[in-house]
């Protein structure tokens, strides 16, 4: 039994160039990605808005936090690192730790005091962080009113379990 291959030349078979069909699915591609990015904002708004409706106006970075956690059974520790929105823009006063007339020792003491009441599982779930967000927001609003503290921005974040 003999076996015969058969061979196309150029011209027997047209085939569409591949850049054709790359470049149709890049053009694909970019116009779902556009798409999805278009209409899923999950962040505040343009224009500095925050979800509390107040804009946001100034950022004030904070010193990293390292604090023991609640954990009872052992040492669990977290690194976070902090920087405020604020709807009142800091003015300096003296430069001696003193931002828009408000004490830096003041402002650290309140989110030491909510972070250190937090245990790493609460942390880790899906909701954790978002909650420990409305809760320093919370905490400092009530504690340091003249502030206006609007948003928490995490830039660090790490458990140590």
């Amino acid at each position: 039994m003999a076996s015969t291959t058969e061979t196309y030349g150029k011209h027997d078979r047209p085939r569409p160039p591949r850049a054709v069909f790359l470049w149709a699915a890049l053009a694909l591609i970019a116009g779902a990605a556009g798409f999805g990015c278009k209409n899923s904002s999950t962040g505040p708004s343009a224009g500095g808005k925050s979800p509390r409706g107040a804009e946001v106006k100034a950022v004030m970075r904070l010193e990293t936090f390292v604090v023991n956690l609640a954990d009872p059974e052992e040492g669990r520790f977290l690194r976070v690192g902090i920087d405020l929105g604020l709807e009142n823009p800091p003015t300096a006063k003296g430069g001696h730790g003193e931002e828009s007339g408000v004490s830096t020792a003041r402002i650290r003491d309140t989110i030491l005091g909510v972070l250190t009441t937090w245990r790493s599982d609460a942390l880790l779930a899906s909701d954790g962080k978002q909650k420990l967000k409305d809760e320093l927001v919370r905490a400092l609003r009530t504690r340091v009113p003249e502030l206006g503290v609007r948003e928490v921005y995490f830039t660090d974040f790490l458990v140590q379990r």
